[in-house]
């Protein structure tokens, strides 16, 4: 019990995140959209992993590889962080947690678990966002696709959807850290609410 608690905390070097995040104990989701002529909202089809993107979009390998690292960077830089272990976990389901060390100390992410990306061939370049998931039966985003902001972007078994262009938006850096139901809480509210027009959003 002991040993298998310190092999999920050992801590780990943020720059090496990247690699890390290839390999997650919740199965990755790639979500990928399309511009439609439906207003402000974009036709979503969701992929479980880079090689289903590719294998959908054969001439487009290169993008559905680059977007999937643009998106761990973003997932570094927006997603939800936490003092404890115990709290992540709480929040996003056993063992789907990590340990992040930097020069301020250290801190717990959960693994992303899919990424949303649109405008795969555009020439003016393609927007990507990372998504995260939990199995937590405490967590009221169980078995949901949210976003680094909390937004609810359903059952993470659909593979369509549509979205608003509020979805592909840079979201704010997040430095604080959280205590558990801090993220349910913005998921909850985004879900009665729609998008939060605070600044700095709900990590600061």
């Amino acid at each position: 019990m002991q040993s298998n608690k310190s092999k999920r905390s050992r801590s780990i070097n943020v720059a090496s995140m990247r690699k890390g995040f290839s390999v997650k104990p919740l199965a990755l989701g790639i979500t990928a959209i399309f511009l439609s002529s439906c207003g402000d909202k974009q036709d979503a089809s969701v992929f479980t992993s880079p090689e289903d993107c590719t294998n959908a979009n054969p001439e487009a390998a290169a993008q559905c590889q680059a977007a999937y690292e643009k998106a761990v960077a973003e997932a570094e830089r927006t997603g939800p962080k936490y003092n404890s272990q115990y709290d992540c976990e709480i929040e996003f389901g056993a063992n789907q947690c990590r340990t992040v060390q930097n020069s301020s100390g250290s801190f717990f992410m959960p693994f992303m678990a899919g990424y949303m990306l649109s405008n795969l061939m555009s020439p003016r370049g393609y927007n990507t966002q990372p998504l995260f998931t939990s199995n937590s039966r405490y967590s009221s985003y169980r078995n949901r696709w949210v976003g680094a902001d909390g937004a609810d972007f359903g059952d993470n078994r659909r593979r369509s959807m549509k979205v608003s262009e509020n979805a592909l938006k840079p979201k704010p850096t997040v430095n604080k850290t959280m205590k558990r139901g801090g993220f349910g809480s913005s998921v909850r509210a985004k879900s009665s609410w729609g998008s939060s027009s605070k600044k700095g959003g709900w990590g600061g």
